[in-house]
C-alpha cells in the first residue's frame, strides 16, 4: 500500500490548486493559550497551519483554550500565532477547555451555535476527534450532520484502544469513569465516521480500526519535515560504512516517558543486550511522567554507562543531527497510536527497531528501513538488536533503505495531497 489508501483516485493535485479560493474549518484538539502578546500555538501546529494557508484562501482554526498558566507535562515550543506567514488568512477561535462532563455540559450550548455559525460560513469542513466530553471536532461533526453539510473526520489515533490500554496507569476515580464511557466512545466515534465524507486516518493501525466504517478512508501522515530535513546520500554512506566496520551502535528513542511509550521495556531489552555482549549507547531524548522511574532503572540494571536520559530537548535541527548519527531508533510503543518520531528516525537514515504493529510495519512497506519483534516481547527485540549487532551488512542495509523510505514523507507534498482529499471530498 502507498501513502493514500482511499476508494477515489488518489491523483489530487488539481482540486488541491481549486480548493485555493475555499475557506477551510477546522476543529482541533490543539491547546491554545493566551501569551504576552495574544494567542500562542505549539510550533509543530504553527507549522501545519501555514501550509494549509498555502492550500486555502482563508483558514478558521479551532483549538482549546488552556486555563491561566496550567500546562501538561510535556515541554512546547509556543509560537504567537499573528507571527505566522500568511496570518491574515488564518483566523482563531478558542473554544472552552472542558475535558469535565460538568464544564462540557455548561459550555456545550453556547460553542455549539459558534460552530453551527462557522460550519455554515465555511467551505470546507475537517473535524479532530478523540474522546467525548469536550471533544468540540465531534460536536462540529454532529451539527454538520445537521446542516446536510460533508465533512472530513481525522483521527490521530484509536483512542479508546489508547485508554484500555493505559487504564492500569489511573486513578480509581479516573479508571472507573474511563471503564464506563469506553464502549460508549467507540460507537460515537464509528458513527461519526459513517455519516463523514471522507476519513482521514493517521497511519495503519488508525486506518485499520476505522476504514470499514466509512465511505471514504484515506491513511494520511501528518508530518513536519521537508526536503531539507532528509539525510544526505554522503551521509547515509558514511553512516552504512561505519556501521560495517563495526563501530559500538548508538541508539536514540525521541519521545515522552510515559507508560504508553514503554519505557522501561526499552531500558530492559536495551540491558539484555549488553549482556548478551553488544557495545552501544543508548539516548532517550523526552521527559515525561516516568523520567525519574527511568533514572532509577538505570542505576538497578547498572547502565550507567550505556544509557544518557538527556530530557528535553527543544531544538528540532538538535534531535534530527542525533537521529542522523544514530544505527537504531528503538521503540517499545503499546498502543494504536502514530508517533511523528518514527517517521523522523526515517528522515534521517536511521532504521526503525521495535514492536511490530501497522503503523510502523506499514511507514516501511516497499523500501524498507525497519525490524520489529513481537508486541511487548522485550526479549525478542533485544536478540533483535543482538542479531543485527553480529550482521552488519544487513544493519548497513536498513540505513539505506530507512533514508530511502524517509524521502517519502515531505511535508509540502503530503499536505498538497490532504487538501486535495478534502477540496474533493469534504
Amino acid at each position: 500500500m502507498g501513502l493514500i489508501h482511499t476508494v477515489e483516485p488518489s491523483d489530487t493535485d488539481d482540486v488541491a490548486d481549486a480548493s485555493r479560493d475555499e475557506t477551510l474549518l477546522l476543529v482541533t484538539m490543539v491547546r491554545l493559550r493566551q501569551g504576552p502578546r495574544g494567542l500562542q500555538l505549539d510550533d509543530q501546529t504553527c507549522a501545519g497551519l501555514a501550509r494549509w494557508a498555502e492550500r486555502f484562501k482563508g483558514v478558521v482554526f479551532c483549538g482549546l483554550l488552556m486555563e491561566g498558566d496550567a500546562e501538561d507535562d510535556t515541554s512546547v515550543t509556543w509560537v504567537d500565532v499573528d507571527t505566522l506567514p500568511d496570518s491574515n488568512r488564518l483566523r482563531f477561535l478558542a473554544l472552552p477547555f472542558a475535558y469535565k462532563v460538568g464544564a462540557f455540559s455548561r459550555a456545550y450550548r453556547a460553542t455549539r451555535a459558534l460552530l453551527a455559525e462557522e460550519v455554515g460560513k465555511a467551505d470546507r469542513l475537517c473535524f479532530t476527534i478523540g474522546c467525548i466530553f469536550g471533544d468540540w471536532g465531534a460536536v462540529g461533526g454532529l451539527e454538520a450532520i445537521r446542516q446536510g453539510r460533508k465533512f472530513a473526520v481525522w483521527f490521530d489515533r484509536v483512542e479508546y484502544d489508547v485508554l484500555r490500554n493505559t487504564l492500569h496507569t489511573m486513578s480509581f476515580k479516573r479508571r472507573f469513569k474511563e471503564r464506563m464511557t469506553l464502549p460508549f466512545m467507540k460507537i460515537y466515534h464509528h458513527y461519526l465516521v459513517r455519516r463523514s465524507s471522507l476519513g482521514l486516518f493517521q497511519g495503519m493501525d488508525t486506518f485499520n480500526a476505522f476504514a470499514a466504517s466509512s465511505s471514504n478512508p484515506a491513511c494520511v501522515y501528518d508530518v513536519h519535515t521537508r526536503r531539507e530535513d532528509f539525510i544526505a546520500a554522503a551521509d547515509v554512506m558514511l553512516k552504512a560504512a561505519q556501521v560495517e566496520a563495526g563501530v559500538p551502535l548508538k541508539i536514540t528513542y525521541v519521545g515522552r516517558a510515559a507508560a504508553m511509550k514503554g519505557p522501561e521495556d526499552w531500558l530492559r531489552a536495551i540491558h539484555d543486550a549488553v549482556q548478551a555482549g553488544v557495545d552501544l549507547h543508548a539516548t532517550w531524548l523526552g521527559d515525561g511522567p516516568l523520567l525519574p522511574q527511568m533514572r532509577s532503572m538505570v542505576d538497578q540494571l547498572g547502565l550507567a554507562g550505556q544509557v544518557e536520559l538527556v530530557g528535553y530537548v527543544g531544538d528540532r535541527e538538535t534531535v534530527l543531527d542525533r537521529l542522523r548519527q544514530s544505527h537504531l531508533f528503538l521503540f517499545c510503543h503499546k498502543t494504536a497510536e502514530s508517533p511523528r518520531c518514527l517517521i523522523e528516525a526515517l528522515v534521517s537514515g536511521c532504521p526503525i527497531v521495535g514492536y511490530g504493529a501497522p503503523y510502523p510495519q506499514g511507514l516501511v512497506e516497499g523500501e524498507g528501513g525497519g525490524a520489529f519483534s513481537r508486541m511487548d516481547d522485550f526479549d525478542g527485540l533485544a536478540a533483535l538488536i543482538v542479531a543485527l549487532d553480529r550482521d552488519r551488512k544487513r544493519l548497513a542495509g536498513l540505513v539505506r533503505d530507512a533514508a530511502a523510505t524517509g524521502r517519502k514523507f515531505d511535508e509540502a507534498t503530503l499536505y498538497r495531497k490532504r487538501a486535495g482529499l478534502i477540496a474533493a471530498h469534504a
